[in-house]
């Protein structure tokens, strides 16, 4: 495991990042997201205790993926978005050190789920004040992935599939969709992804945040 040390701690507001690297622990992707994610709760003044009363995840839970001793879920990294008005996506791109406004296949970042396995590409270049967002994910065979809010209230979705069958189901209402189908909503409340094909689904989702 890698080694960590404390970068800051003030007001009781914890800044954890790795102290350099050592050797094999999480792919550097995984290490900014821990540290953005730090960042965004003391930038709101928040202690590791007020983001577990208002999240129902353990203080040491928090703490561990904080310090990137601990990846955490596709639904573990919505419920934390949700916290501060982000989308996984714009987490990831914004991880990254630089904007530019074209990005390579082989650059474009990947996280995978280490409890499912779905992986999601960041297609769109990263841009702080631009609100479409562009990603490509992959589900596989069997697979569910449930999220109880939108990170962000009225987010826009455009979701096409590419491969495979997946089951939707927005608020209640279910969508049966295959090849080629494509479904467009406004989320605020909950959402699952279920993959009923037996090589997986693939789809794209492109996402539109609310204007100001």
């Amino acid at each position: 495991m890698q080694s960590f040390s404390k970068l800051r701690n003030s007001s009781k507001i914890e800044i954890l990042e790795p102290a350099g690297p050592s050797g094999g622990g999480a792919e550097p992707i995984e290490r900014r997201m821990a540290r953005r994610l730090a960042a965004l709760r003391a930038e709101r003044g928040w202690t590791l205790e007020d983001l577990a009363g208002r999240t129902a995840m353990s203080r040491a839970t928090l703490s561990r993926v904080e310090r990137c001793e601990l990846s955490p879920t596709a639904t573990m990294l919505n419920t934390l978005c949700a916290q501060y008005g982000w989308t996984a996506s714009r987490l990831m791109a914004e991880a990254e050190s630089g904007p530019p406004t074209v990005i390579r296949a082989g650059e474009q970042i990947t996280w995978k789920d280490p409890e499912t396995g779905y992986v999601r590409r960041v297609v769109s270049p990263p841009h702080p004040n631009l609100r479409g967002e562009l990603v490509e994910v992959r589900l596989p065979a069997g697979a569910v992935v449930s999220y109880e809010v939108s990170p962000v209230a009225g987010l826009e979705h455009h979701l096409w599939m590419l491969e495979g069958m997946l089951t939707l189901d927005v608020e209640g209402t279910r969508f049966r969709l295959g090849t080629g189908d494509c479904v467009r909503y406004a989320l605020a409340g909950p959402s699952r992804f279920a993959c009923g094909s037996r090589r997986g689904a693939r789809y794209v989702v492109a996402m539109v945040r609310p204007g100001r």
